[in-house]
């Protein structure tokens, strides 16, 4: 993980597990550069989706990332998401399209790390 996403702290790949990730603070969404998560779903070597919430925020964000790898071919397909944004909300908005940037290159990064191994 620390390879292609960010370094995190405390993960285990167990349901239930939590862990944070350290960024950059964004302060045109008021995000604090900590994220925090928790394992909410792992098939491995299959599937895994966690939460991704501002650890500095009152509230969760309700935000989840999963990564699921599925055969295809002679090869393996990776399908990316990050759902959960409130479309009513513009900052959730803002976040998206920041976040989006951030996501291609970590998924090209991924797909660096997987040519690598």
């Amino acid at each position: 993980m620390a390879r292609w996403l960010m370094r995190p702290d405390g993960f285990e790949p167990r349901v239930g597990a939590r862990f944070s990730l350290a960024a950059k603070p964004i302060e045109a969404v008021g995000f604090s550069g900590t994220v925090a998560c928790e394992v909410l779903e792992l098939v491995e070597p299959e599937l895994i989706s966690f939460s991704w919430d501002d650890a500095a925020a009152a509230e969760p964000s309700g935000w989840v990332v999963s990564f699921a790898l599925r055969p295809e071919g002679r090869g393996t397909r990776l399908l990316f998401t990050h759902r959960g944004f409130d479309p009513d909300s513009p900052a959730a908005q803002r976040s998206r399209t920041i976040m989006g940037n951030g996501w291609r290159r970590i998924v090209a990064a991924l797909g660096d790390a997987a040519a690598a191994a």
